[in-house]
């Protein structure tokens, strides 16, 4: 498995992002399972194997000894779930035997994680800053912003790639300008869904909402390989002059 220099100081393993010596991943979003299934939806519980599976990989690779999960480690809002209950305690487990620190910055799904049993030894933030980078997890802008390059989730971006009645959604991670900072958007590190296509559908975060999104390089995702897609605004004009309705 190849890194992909992002920036100085940064780069792309797979879906995580490697800064000094530990891997960012965000939106895991654990219970999602169960959360289709209370909606109708029939889906197979393989999302937690799949999870550990991933972050052992890019650990084996990378070496890793520190982990940061950028918001949304649960899916449900108001309450915990009992998958949600039970997966969260053996992810906990599972980082615990496996890295040397773990840190959760909060995401807008995650109030009631602090006070859940079995956190306790988990360092949790609401934005952390390594080096010249704060992470945060992108669905409210702090107030302070204190940092050259900032990292966020929440957006869970991919590029559609559509040709008739076929759509082919890869994960991708984006970089471009926000204020007079570097703006990095990473995919989620959930495999039920692949996310929001940035090509056909409204953005999520305030951050991405405020900056110029067709100035953001895209890096698609695919089977442990990077791709550069060039910027967004190529993207957009290249499907609307060639009519292929996403896609290269």
């Amino acid at each position: 498995m190849n890194t992909f220099k992002l920036m100085d100081g940064l780069e792309i393993c797979d879906l995580s992002l490697l800064i000094e010596d530990s891997m960012i991943i965000a939106d895991l979003h654990l219970g999602y399972e169960q959360y289709l299934t209370s909606e109708g939806v029939m889906v197979p519980g393989f999302q937690f194997r799949k999870i550990v599976e991933r972050i052992e990989s890019i650990r084996d690779a990378s070496g890793a000894s520190g982990i940061i999960i950028n918001g949304d480690l649960k899916h449900e809002f108001g309450r915990v779930s009992r998958q949600e209950n039970r997966e969260i305690m053996r992810m906990m487990d599972y980082l615990q035997e496996n890295f040397r620190e773990i840190t959760l910055i909060k995401g807008n799904h995650d109030p009631i994680v602090p006070h859940m049993s079995g956190i306790s030894g988990i360092a949790i933030h609401e934005t952390m800053k390594v080096d010249d980078f704060l992470l945060t997890h992108g669905h409210v802008i702090p107030e302070r912003l204190d940092a050259e390059n900032i990292i966020i989730g929440h957006e869970h971006p991919c590029v559609g790639l559509r040709s008739g009645e076929r759509v082919e959604k890869i994960k991708c991670f984006l970089l471009g300008p926000f204020r007079d900072m570097n703006l990095v958007v990473m995919p989620s590190f959930n495999f039920i869904t692949e996310g929001s296509d940035i090509l056909h559908e409204a953005v999520l975060s305030p951050f991405l909402r405020e900056a110029e999104l067709e100035e953001f390089h895209v890096y698609g995702v695919e089977d442990f390989e990077v791709f550069d897609f060039g910027t967004v605004g190529a993207l957009m004009e290249f499907t609307s002059s060639t009519g292929f309705n996403g896609g290269w």
